[in-house]
């Protein structure tokens, strides 16, 4: 708002001119402020209403899903666009990206210009983390704030999924998968080679209900939309089992996880036919539990773990239920 001062009742012609002039530069300095420092694409308007919306943003166009998705546009979503961390204003934007246009494509295809059809043809590949934060709100501070990385979608304990890029941006979050994948980060504090450790135990606890999750003192705000929302496990208790040749020990995802899930995946299979709703399987048809070779590893279409892209992950865990999973993303995809 422009502020000035006036000596008459009735303000000349020269100073209306004058003031909506000095409005109008002011106006588009603020815009072009607000596109250097958050450089998002152009697409449709998106809601932001209290009922809220159910698709993600794939080049620009929206596609259902049947869950609740908190789009970057919204006012309490994650933005990895913003050039600047999240949580601290109060600090100037340190102009980084923290994702990048995706590259090694084919001929014909100009990076940062990728079309929807472009995309049906590169990305292949949704990559699934635990995100070792409990919460989404956490995690995108970690990525943001500190790390300056990205991840497409993050998955909340109470279901909630949040888009923070366009499908079209490289996220980095899977080192050599990113050109041609898909990624999210799924709210969970982790796996760990020993039972029910001290570092467990800061993140569990039991009440008369069972197991819950629970969240560290120095967290004051976990960022959960659901009020008064209590995490627990699908499973009651916790499960063991190999990762990378390891033994690992987890309590499972929430219910809430799992019902949200399967809706992503059969969405981005719609979108992005590539991702089949399919995981990588040894020669007995049982889901593979460690890293694929380098040179399998570019070969698939599907739905990976990130162990499965590096051998010093273990994420999402020995918990979690890629069978079920599978079988009702195809099940809602065949609707």
């Amino acid at each position: 708002m422009t502020t000035t001062t006036s000596y008459n009742s009735q303000p000349s012609s020269k100073r209306i001119r004058w003031r909506v002039g000095t409005s109008i530069v002011a106006m588009s300095l603020l815009l072009f402020i607000r596109c250097v420092s958050n450089p998002t694409r152009t697409i449709e308007p998106a809601p932001t209403s209290a009922a809220g919306a159910d698709f993600i943003i794939v080049a620009g166009k929206r596609i259902g899903t049947g869950t609740r998705v908190v789009t970057w546009h919204e006012p309490d979503g994650y933005s990895a666009y913003l050039r600047g961390k999240h949580f601290d204003r109060s600090q100037p934007a340190d102009g980084k990206l923290r994702y990048s246009d995706r590259s090694n494509l084919p001929d014909g295809m100009q990076e940062g210009n990728l079309s929807h059809e472009d995309l049906k043809q590169v990305v292949r590949q949704f990559v699934v983390h635990y995100d070792v934060c409990g919460c989404s709100r956490q995690c995108f501070k970690v990525l943001q704030d500190v790390r300056n990385l990205s991840v497409h979608f993050m998955l909340d304990v109470d279901g909630t999924i949040y888009q923070t890029l366009d499908l079209r941006e490289k996220a980095w979050h899977a080192t050599t998968s990113n050109d041609y994948a898909v990624g999210i980060e799924i709210a969970h504090p982790g796996a760990w080679k020993s039972p029910l450790n001290a570092v467990m135990r800061t993140w569990y606890e039991q009440d008369e209900q069972g197991w819950r999750q629970k969240f560290p003192k120095w967290m004051s705000e976990t960022g959960i939309r659901t009020k008064g929302f209590v995490p627990r496990p699908d499973r009651p208790e916790f499960i063991s089992g190999q990762v990378q040749g390891h033994t690992y020990h987890q309590f499972d995802f929430t219910p809430e996880q799992y019902r949200a899930l399967p809706k992503l995946m059969a969405a981005l299979n719609k979108a992005l036919p590539r991702i089949r709703l399919e995981a990588p399987r040894d020669s007995n048809g049982n889901i593979i539990n460690h890293a694929l070779p380098e040179e399998v590893l570019p070969r698939f279409d599907g739905i990976l773990g990130h162990f499965h892209v590096q051998t010093n992950k273990q994420d999402p865990g020995p918990a979690f239920q890629w069978e079920r999973m599978l079988k009702e993303a195809r099940t809602i995809r065949s609707r």
